[in-house]
């Protein structure tokens, strides 16, 4: 079995708080806090201060995903969903003006580091963003001060710090647009920052990684899963390729990735088989695409195509992962009319324990879903159309195996009352007349990918004395995937359909779904393909609208036509505001195509009048955030994003990254 970095971050992780401490929500990001009081002189003599400081960035990973504030009720990386072509917010109940985007993202908005309750994570992304950032520029600052350290292991620390560094750039610049630019860690605080322009910051980390994937061992030197290795530092500069408009490097390296690199896609069961939570209720045949996605088994020798994994497992995480009750539907909801038309939630398991059956224990089958996190009608059916066909062959979209839900496939435990007289009908959109059934079909009436959302509580299968149950209603601490080689497979097939090989994409989607024991495949594709292959593949691994907005500039790189014949300009793909269906991006387009957003401005379910699901284009990036940043920077100007208040085109913005470099010493 392949060592984990869990240990090691475990043991290391103390003295790096003591060493380093993390940005808060204050409004200090830009102030990159020399540690003074820690003296980092001597804290960052020796390779175990450098040893510990990377860890932190490795640990730091999986807090975009999930993170130690969260309610319980959504986590970072649902955010990525809600604005993007696959998701949207589920609770429809929780006041008006729901998902309301297009009018209440603004600079001067909830931004705050750790949100409550139903908050979007806008002010996490930047400040936790930074936060890595500042700690691999902490081992680039220091590492001189390691005497001992030899030439080749210098050069290995320092690629790892620019990997962290690069990821999070690479993430802001497609989230926030032009942003600071840091590079070090300065002695005194800094407030006069300016903006660096997307493409200059692309510029410099593109640069960056083309020595990390020098320096940085593969990933049988390196020894622990979860510390970066020369594969995930590939993976990156592929991407950053992309970002550049270098389609052909891009592609090069994908294929040193998938030929050369020890790396090959699972094409078997492996590793340790979890039946589920209940397989009476719901059974599973085991199949590669569910062996694949247990947690457990991330981060095992014979899986070969885990390039990068954030270890998020055992009693020391402390960071449970609410997958089922996040991303599952509300199933359980009163809202759900039972057959006869009465408006009353149908009894289930453990909510009826007198006539408890475990063939109606979805609960401990599924999770008990509350549908923060809805997913989009698109990704449920369009999504997995291909020749004309919605592919239910496809191990990823398919019900009969386990892996996949349709609402349909439930069935009634009783009906109101503790009534026998529906038990074990099945769930049904329509009555016999074809009238709804369930009244809120965005919160409680959606299909979904039960292999990517079911976490297997063990801990609560262990406590016969838990309030809940045995069994997990909601998830549970689980190692994730950052970066796979099937994802490199499909980079590779967007970097050939920019370069017009569009067959020679259509064969790397193609290795993907022949695994996934797809019945239809390409014999070309378009982008739409691409990005439909993604979300097929890559769904809560991805940061989907972080890809969504690359996927758009390098259309505008490119020149290529999306799949309704639209090109972009470079000019102005992402500098439009409004919310009609014209011009915009590419990720605008797919918004406009395939979402609620601006469909329903009169009132969508239960509230009538109420606003839900708007979007803008100049929702392309997020707003630049006033008191986070623009505020404290008193003695400079941050630019801010077009469309939105303070925006001015007249601001100074750093053209090239190395004039930013040169200006950070400058107080």
């Amino acid at each position: 079995m392949k060592k984990y970095i869990q240990n090691k971050i475990t043991r290391l992780v103390p003295f790096a708080i003591l060493a380093l401490m993390s940005g808060s929500c204050s409004k200090d990001f830009l102030e990159s806090d020399p540690l003074s009081f820690y003296e980092p002189e001597t804290t960052f003599s020796t390779e175990a201060g450098l040893q510990a400081t990377l860890a932190l960035c490795d640990k730091q990973l999986r807090n975009n995903y999930i993170h130690y504030g969260y309610s319980g009720v959504s986590v970072p990386i649902g955010t990525e969903y809600l604005f993007s072509d696959m998701a949207q917010y589920g609770k429809t109940d929780t006041g008006s003006n729901i998902a309301d985007y297009a009018n209440t993202i603004v600079p001067t908005g909830d931004f705050r580091r750790d949100p409550s309750g139903e908050s979007l994570y806008l002010g996490f992304m930047w400040t936790e963003a930074y936060t890595g950032i500042k700690n691999a520029n902490t081992v680039l600052t220091y590492i001189g001060n390691v005497t001992s350290l030899t030439e080749e292991v210098k050069n290995k620390y320092i690629g790892q710090a620019y990997f962290h560094r690069a990821y999070r750039y690479l993430n802001l610049v497609y989230q926030f647009g032009d942003i600071p630019l840091i590079t070090k860690i300065l002695e005194v605080p800094k407030q006069s920052y300016y903006s660096t322009k997307k493409e200059a910051i692309i510029e410099m980390i593109t640069a960056d990684m083309e020595k990390a994937v020098q320096w940085v061992p593969e990933q049988a030197k390196i020894g622990y899963v979860g510390m970066v290795s020369k594969g995930a530092c590939r993976q990156l500069l592929i991407k950053c390729y992309l970002a550049s408009g270098r389609f052909a490097d891009a592609e090069a390296q994908a294929t040193i990735l998938i030929n050369q690199s020890g790396y090959s896609l699972v094409q078997n069961t492996l590793g340790i088989f979890d039946p589920g939570g209940n397989p009476t209720a719901w059974p599973i045949t085991r199949n590669v695409i569910w062996d694949l996605h247990r947690p457990e088994n991330k981060v095992i020798a014979a899986n070969t195509e885990a390039i990068l994994v954030a270890p998020n497992g055992g009693a020391q995480s402390f960071l449970a992962f609410s997958s089922m009750r996040i991303f599952g539907p509300n199933w359980n909801d009163a809202n759900l009319i039972t057959p006869d038309g009465k408006t009353a939630a149908p009894r289930f398991p453990l909510t009826d324990k007198t006539n408890y059956n475990a063939k109606y224990d979805y609960q401990r089958a599924i999770g008990r879903g509350i549908g923060t996190i809805s997913g989009s009608y698109y990704s449920q059916h369009p999504m997995w159309v291909v020749n004309g066909v919605e592919d239910k062959v496809d191990l990823r979209h398919n019900s009969t195996v386990g892996n996949w839900v349709n609402m349909e496939d439930l069935k009634y435990a009783s009906g109101a009352g503790g009534s026998a007289a529906w038990a074990g009908q099945n769930f049904r959109m329509k009555d016999a007349t074809g009238k709804l059934l369930a009244q809120d079909s965005i919160r409680d009436w959606f299909d979904f990918p039960h292999y990517k959302i079911f976490y297997h509580d063990v801990v609560a299968e262990a406590n016969p004395a838990a309030n809940d149950f045995q069994g997990a209603t909601a998830g549970a601490s689980a190692h994730m995937y950052i970066y796979r080689l099937a994802e490199t497979y499909l980079l590779r097939a967007e970097a050939r359909f920019y370069q017009g090989n569009a067959s020679g994409a259509a064969q790397d989607v193609n290795v993907v779904r022949t695994r996934a024991k797809a019945s239809q495949m390409y014999t070309t594709v378009t982008i739409g393909d691409i990005c439909a292959e993604r979300g097929r593949e890559l769904y809560m691994e991805e940061w989907r609208n972080v890809e969504l907005k690359r996927i758009s500039h390098c259309l505008a790189l490119s020149g290529k036509p999306d799949e309704w014949g639209h090109t972009y300009s470079i000019s102005n793909w992402d500098k439009q505001s409004g919310t009609d269906a014209a011009g915009g991006s590419y990720w605008w387009q797919r918004i406009v195509h395939y979402t609620l957003y601006n469909k329903y401005p009169a009132g969508i379910s239960l509230k009538p009048g109420v606003k839900f699901y708007s979007m803008d284009k100049r929702n392309n990036y997020w707003p630049i955030p006033f008191r986070l940043a623009i505020e404290p920077n008193i003695r400079g100007q941050l630019s801010q994003n077009y469309g939105y208040d303070g925006y001015n085109a007249g601001v100074k913005v750093w053209d090239k990254w190395q004039d930013a470099v040169e200006d950070e010493s400058k107080i």
